[in-house]
């Protein structure tokens, strides 16, 4: 198993990145969470790992912290979940209130969340209440504001193409969003955040 990588930063996008380790391109897929924390290109970046083994296909989840590694390897556990979901829906809510729902067993606020259905949401609760209140997920981070609008759109859009939709609905979903933002500049996970609830009504 290949527990954590660590290595220059050469790509980064909402979902995606490529380090250089002694020469060697590792591409991670990550959730955003982790995409907030990350450095400027070309820093030495240590990302916690998890590989998901397929017959076809070897792929390599990243994540900034050991207990986001944790959630993910949890949500995995759970029937009907996969890799690629379990990374949507860290994207689509902070890992804090996830925890938080799921302890509380807030299946309403569980059904908010790109992807899970009300059954989905049950199942979260009843598997993973006991095990996920044990995790100390830490406070929640602050965004840091990106300065170009155009830039921000466009990497939200990979986003929302790397996590299965349309070119054209994750266009439709940004313009919703960024239109109930009502001019309040955005950061990357915000929008992104914000556009899923609207691909998924």
């Amino acid at each position: 198993m290949i527990a954590s990588v660590r290595g220059t930063l050469l790509v980064k996008s909402p979902t995606e990145v490529v380090l250089d380790v002694q020469g060697v391109g590792y591409g991670v897929s990550i959730p955003l969470s982790t995409y907030e924390r990350l450095g400027e290109l070309h820093t030495t970046v240590t990302l916690y790992t998890y590989l998901h083994v397929r017959e076809d296909s070897l792929q390599l989840f990243g994540f900034a912290t050991e207990e986001e590694r944790a959630l993910f390897k949890l949500l995995i556990s759970v029937s009907g979940i996969g890799p690629k979901m379990a990374q949507g829906i860290i994207s689509g809510i902070s890992v804090q209130d996830l925890k938080s729902h799921i302890v509380v067993g807030n299946i309403g606020a569980l059904t908010t969340i790109p992807g899970v259905g009300r059954k989905l949401g049950e199942r979260l609760v009843v598997e993973l209440r006991e095990k996920i209140g044990k995790l100390d997920l830490g406070p929640p981070s602050t965004a840091a504001p990106r300065d170009e609008q155009a830039t921000i759109r466009s990497e939200a859009l990979l986003a929302l193409t790397s996590l299965g939709y349309s070119r054209p609905a994750a266009e439709q979903a940004l313009r919703s969003a960024l239109a109930e933002s009502n001019g309040i500049r955005l950061t990357v996970e915000q929008l992104i955040k914000s556009a899923l609830r609207h691909a998924a009504k």
